[in-house]
């Protein structure tokens, strides 16, 4: 990737870089030779997540950078004037700061612990206000300071805030503050800008401060399903540089998204950052279908399709689509998926429709369930062809609030594989 030197000697505050978007971004300033600051919690080794403070800056150092770990829990302003301060004594000042830490937890107000709203809260708004509050007055002494956050753009859709309520306020607490201090700092000549992925999973690091998370949404964005439709960190870290070497008096208050900002330098060879080359991408939160987002979702053959419906005698149905199901199935399937999945469906055609992936040869059929199914699906009765037909990926109408899942999302992914498969028939 193209590198310009103009980090060379640069210092760089990043909170929350031991691992993930963090690390990447201080990997990339520091191949400029950078002073960088990995400022995180995870001083000892997580048995499930790679990465602490100090293998993190062995890596800088390898990278061509010189580096300061400091163990920082960014809630606690004493450990953050230490870190900022033992900054200062070892390079000299600041010029960038990357508020990059974050926690999540994706459920429903009424399913919100306490403990996790003021943990969002604390890290995502609190430490990254507190963390530019405190690095403010060096920055002024900088000749072209930046603060970057990684933050979603303010996307008011209820769609965001209804089934993650705590998690989407935290998230734009920290977009608002670029919104607030970008204006503030304008006339003092320091940049605030903010960036986020375009694509969703291990690009994103989800577990810095919340390491024991097991929500459904995030056991299907680590899996295997994650992984596959996601980006490597690399291009946040990539699209960063481009931020971070601009005019900071020239280029502030805006809200970026990573492959937008590589594509504005030139960039268009974004393959090279997928985690599988010319496949399906899945959509990041708070970003609504953009144009320039290559899936299967946006190029036509998925949006457009769910909102045709079917013409008179359309083998194009829910119905169509079962009886073609029903002689697919098999035991071999049944055993690998072993659940029970139950389709409202609205629309054109509007239903309730059973899928036995229990019973040793499997069946379905249209009928509301007696009992309670592993996976409650409810959608469009045309998007749901269009998944079972392979238009239109189940994950990334998930993402996209087209598709609602209640259940065992584990078996939800099993079923879509199993899409995958039977595509070929429909």
């Amino acid at each position: 990737m193209f590198s310009t030197g103009k980090l060379a000697g640069c210092t760089l505050f990043i909170t929350g870089a031991s691992r993930g978007i963090g690390k990447a971004i201080a990997l990339r300033a520091a191949r400029d030779g950078a002073n960088i600051v990995i400022a995180a919690k995870t001083a000892e080794p997580h048995p499930k997540l790679p990465g602490t403070v100090y293998t993190a800056a062995e890596e800088v150092e390898k990278a061509g950078g010189k580096c300061l770990p400091c163990v920082v829990d960014i809630r606690d302003e004493g450990q953050l004037e230490n870190a900022v301060q033992q900054t200062v004594d070892r390079f000299g000042g600041i010029d960038i700061v990357v508020n990059n830490a974050s926690a999540i937890h994706l459920t429903g107000t009424v399913n919100t612990p306490m403990k996790r709203y003021d943990l969002m809260m604390g890290v995502n708004v609190r430490g990254t206000f507190l963390t530019s509050k405190l690095c403010i007055p060096h920055l002024h002494k900088s000749s072209n300071p930046h603060i970057l956050n990684i933050s979603p753009p303010l996307n008011m859709s209820p769609r965001w805030f209804s089934d993650h309520c705590a998690y989407t306020m935290a998230k734009y607490g920290m977009s608002m503050c670029v919104l607030g201090m970008a204006e503030e700092l304008k006339e003092d000549g320091i940049a605030v800008n903010a960036l986020w992925p375009r694509t969703v999973g291990n690009t994103v690091d989800l577990f810095t401060f919340t390491p024991a998370i097991s929500t459904a949404a995030l056991e299907m964005l680590a899996g295997d399903v994650g992984v596959q439709m996601s980006r490597k960190p690399d291009i946040m870290a990539d699209a960063a540089y481009l931020i971070l070497t601009q005019n900071s008096r020239d280029f502030t208050g805006n809200f970026l998204v990573d492959d937008d900002v590589l594509r504005d330098h030139g960039v268009t060879d974004l393959d090279q950052y997928a985690n599988v080359p010319g496949g399906e991408l899945l959509p990041d939160y708070f970003l609504d279908e953009a144009e320039s987002f290559k899936t299967q979702w946006t190029s036509g053959k998925g949006a457009e399709a769910a909102e045709t419906p079917p013409t008179p005698g359309d083998p194009n149905t829910p119905a169509a689509v079962f009886e073609v199901v029903q002689t697919l199935l098999s035991p071999e399937i049944t055993s690998k998926v072993n659940a029970t999945f139950h389709f409202v469906l609205d629309g054109e055609n509007p239903g309730h429709w059973l899928l036995d992936l229990k019973n040793e040869s499997g069946s379905c059929g249209e009928c509301s369930p007696e009992t309670e199914t592993d996976v409650t699906m409810t959608t469009n009765s045309q998007l749901m062809v269009d998944m079972f037909k392979g238009k239109v990926g189940a994950t990334g109408a998930f993402m996209s609030g087209k598709l609602k899942i209640k259940g065992n999302l584990a078996a939800a992914m099993q079923l879509e594989t199993l899409m995958g498969k039977m595509k070929s028939k429909l």
